[in-house]
This record gives structure tokens, sequence and C-alpha cells, in this order.
């Protein structure tokens, strides 16, 4: 089932970036969440980490690992180190283009891991063309996964689907990091396996 929610950004700047009305598209979010731990969620010590396998570009997921620690902040968690931490957030992303027609390009970047059972992309490296030729949507596939450390269970997992037009402020950079991360997480720890839309304006 799909609901159309509105979307708060969280910085000062994306809140400038909301105050305009374009529509940049909804962010597509599911969550699957092991209903039996939902009570260890939202708290405790978390260490937010590339997922393991794929390319890795620090420089390029920097600024989403850092969205995403904003948003587990947010929800009541505190960033420690690895060693301290009680739980893992995971994070994978993979950009890719869209044609006029809507057809993804047959290239998809794959940036600090590998998309495991939610992706298409492939890791070939941040440096490519996106697909080359003429873009109309550029798309964002962010996927968080969040372990309990001992045990190396997953406690929830979430992705986030955006594809806004090419030349909008949220297509790119801090601003959709925060766009993406900010949908992924609302609603906290969202319903088992349920997909939902998350409005978005520029």
């Amino acid at each position: 089932m799909k609901t159309p929610l509105p979307l708060a950004l969280g910085t000062a700047a994306a809140l400038a970036l909301a105050g305009c009305t374009t529509p940049a598209g909804p962010v597509e979010v599911t969550r699957f969440v092991a209903a039996e731990r939902t009570a260890e969620l939202g708290k405790g010590l978390i260490f937010v980490e590339t997922a393991p396998g794929g390319d890795i570009d620090g420089l390029a997921l920097a600024p989403y690992k850092a969205a995403v620690a904003d948003e587990l902040g947010r929800l009541g968690y505190r960033e420690a180190d690895r060693s301290q931490a009680g739980q893992i957030a995971q994070v994978t992303l993979v950009r890719y283009a869209l044609d006029s027609a809507g057809k993804r390009s047959p290239v998809s970047v794959g940036v600090g891991g590998s998309t495991g059972s939610y992706g298409s992309g492939v890791g070939v490296g941040i440096g490519i063309s996106l697909g080359g030729g003429a873009k109309d949507r550029l798309g964002t596939e962010l996927a968080v996964t969040i372990r309990d450390k001992a045990s190396g269970e997953s406690l929830w997992e979430g992705r986030a689907d955006f594809r806004p037009p090419e030349d909008s402020p949220l297509a790119r950079g801090q601003a959709n990091a925060q766009t993406v991360a900010s949908a992924l997480f609302r609603e906290f720890p969202g319903n088992n396996g349920e997909t939902i839309e998350v409005e978005v304006s520029e």
C-alpha cells in the first residue's frame, strides 16, 4: 500500500529548499522490521558504516552516511565507535539515470557496498558516466540495514528510491542525501513489508 506523506527535511539548508513548491517527485520507501525485536530499535549506541562489498567511494558516500547518522540521532540513538556500539547501521548507495521515456540507464553506480536483495546496481566506480546521453531524472537508491552487532542479525532494513528531475536542486549532494534519509526514517520503524510514498517539493 502506498500512502502519500509530507516530508519535513532536517536541516536549515534543506528547509530552505522545501520552501519552494515545484514537485520533485515522491520518495518511494520500503521497510522490513524484525517484529520480535522492535523494542531494541531507536535507542542505545550505534555505529554507522559502509555496507560490506562492492565499490567504495568514501567521498561520495559521506553525505549520505552523515544524513543517516543525523536521522538515527533524532530517533534516539547515540553514535559511538564500533567497539562500543550495540548496533551497526550499514549504508548502501546506488545512483542511476532515467531518460525521458523513464528507461533506466544500462549502467548504475554502486557506492559503498553491494545492493544485496534491494538493488540492481553494479559496483563499477563513481567516476563513470551515468548512462550517457540526455538524462531526464537522476535516481538515488539509499538502503540501510540495522544489525545487532553481537549476532549480526538484521533488526531493520529500509530502502528509499528518489527520482527527481536532473536539474532539481534535490538531485545531488547534501540536499539529495538529506531528502532520501529523512524519507527513509519517516515514522520509524514503519510497518513490516510496507511501501509508502513520501512527497517532496523543492
